[in-house]
């Protein structure tokens, strides 16, 4: 008789966390970070400016529309150095406080509490909630369950709405006017949500998210963590017994949404959320013993302070941040919002005409970056005698790319033989800060 297999797992089962509720400051931060994020998410896109949505990213029409500022392709520099500046702001927060983006405004951990609170709403707090998971399924198992994953459900519904409605028009979505493309990413990201912050949780940020493994190198001796005081709370007994502050209630480790023991000293699992200092305050609270078992310190140990958090590394950091901020808001602040492309006809590099006069063709490219019509003189320059031959005054619209061809023509024995530069300048009739110029070549054939 053959021996039964042995089956050896790879990877150790999930055990599902139901952290605890708790109260104290951080707790009230966090809660202040959800109900900022979300109403600032859910309500920009139905802001309206210049009788169309503020921010729209159209990525059919190749415009991003940003209040008043109107993005080309032409423009791609000033989103990436927005991308930089939010990345570098990042790297920053981490230098100060560790994981406190993690903890405070991550999507994940801002849509895992949202769902955590609707499934206390359903399911009860911890203790019901375990006992749930451990009775067979019942009416009311059925309708707990079923009621959790509806609201879920719907929030993932509106959140992939929402976040569809940043690349089209929210206004044109809520009335069901979009094509199966528009269905197909509002659905992803509704189920991206329901099943991230619904059923994954903690497995996005120990698994998926790569922040949590690149983090250490961003922290020194003096970044601020969530730090259990060993030397204090050393050795656990239970209470009314001679010992360390530490009781082990594990209070701490019922409220931590990774299910983690921050006792144990730092883990990459933590997003340093501060949960367990609330939960770990209100207990010394009700003991009658000093508060700050744990609590925020630095790498090295030493209670946190204003020296240690504005360090030269710091400051040095804050400053860069600030001149790119800088640099960045004077580039917008004297971008022209008019451009000119010159582009040479390739057909005819350059011909004689009546009286010998020498004409070259070329193709304007027009973009009017505004959002008001303008019409816009063309002047030419370089060349004696220089001068269009073509319409010398165009109209183009708010936010419109325009074509314009333009002839040219200088008189007989003008400009020497081959390539002559010149300059084609654009300005606004009603604006003359509108102002644009490009150089060309005017080609005058040899004989």
């Amino acid at each position: 008789m053959n021996a039964p297999e042995r089956v050896i797992k790879m990877y150790a089962a999930r055990e599902a966390i139901h952290p605890r509720e708790t109260q104290g400051h951080f707790t009230r931060l966090r809660w202040l970070c959800v109900w900022l994020t979300q109403i600032a998410f859910y309500a920009a896109p139905w802001l309206q400016w210049n009788g169309r949505q503020a921010l729209l990213f159209d990525l059919a029409a190749r415009k991003f529309y940003i209040f008043g500022l109107v993005l080309w392709p032409q423009d791609f520099i000033y989103l990436a150095v927005l991308l930089i500046i939010c990345a570098y702001s990042l790297f920053l927060v981490t230098a100060v406080a560790g994981r406190a983006w993690c903890g405070f405004a991550c999507p994940q951990t801002v849509y895992t509490e949202i769902f955590l609170w609707l499934e206390r709403r359903w399911e009860g707090p911890r203790s019901a909630r375990l006992r749930l998971d451990k009775q067979g399924l019942t009416l009311d198992k059925a309708w707990r369950r079923g009621g959790k994953h509806l609201s879920w459900g719907l929030v993932g519904l509106w959140t992939g709405f929402t976040f569809v409605g940043y690349f089209t028009p929210i206004r044109m979505l809520s009335q069901l006017q979009f094509g199966p493309w528009e269905w197909f990413w509002v659905l992803f990201y509704s189920f991206a949500t329901y099943g991230n912050a619904g059923w994954l949780r903690e497995q996005v940020c120990r698994y998926m998210c790569p922040y949590a493994r690149f983090q250490s190198s961003m922290f020194d001796r003096d970044t601020l963590i969530v730090t259990y005081d060993a030397q204090r709370g050393e050795p656990r007994v239970p209470m009314g017994k001679e010992g360390g502050s530490c009781i082990d209630c594990s209070m701490c480790v019922q409220v931590c949404p990774a299910g983690i023991d921050i006792r144990k000293g730092l883990q990459y699992e933590c997003i340093s959320c501060a949960v367990c200092i609330d939960a770990c305050d209100g207990v010394m609270d009700k003991i009658g013993r000093p508060r700050g078992l744990i609590h925020y310190a630095t790498g090295s140990g030493k209670v946190a302070s204003w020296k240690k958090v504005l360090r030269p590394r710091i400051l040095i950091y804050s400053a860069i941040l600030w001149l790119i901020i800088a640099a960045f808001g004077a580039a917008l602040w004297m971008r022209t919002p008019l451009k000119l492309d010159v582009l040479r006809d390739r057909g005819a590099m350059g011909r004689e005409v009546e009286d010998g006069a020498i004409e070259n063709v070329y193709r304007l490219q027009i973009m009017n970056t505004t959002e008001q019509p303008h019409r816009y003189r063309i002047t030419v320059s370089g060349l004696d005698t220089l001068a269009p031959v073509t319409a010398d005054v165009v109209s183009v619209g708010a936010t419109e790319t325009l074509a314009v061809p333009l002839r040219l023509r200088v008189e007989a024995d003008r400009g020497q033989k081959g390539s002559n530069h010149i300059d084609i300048a654009l300005t606004a009739l009603d604006d003359p800060a509108l102002h644009v110029q490009e150089q060309a070549v005017f080609i005058v054939p040899r004989r």
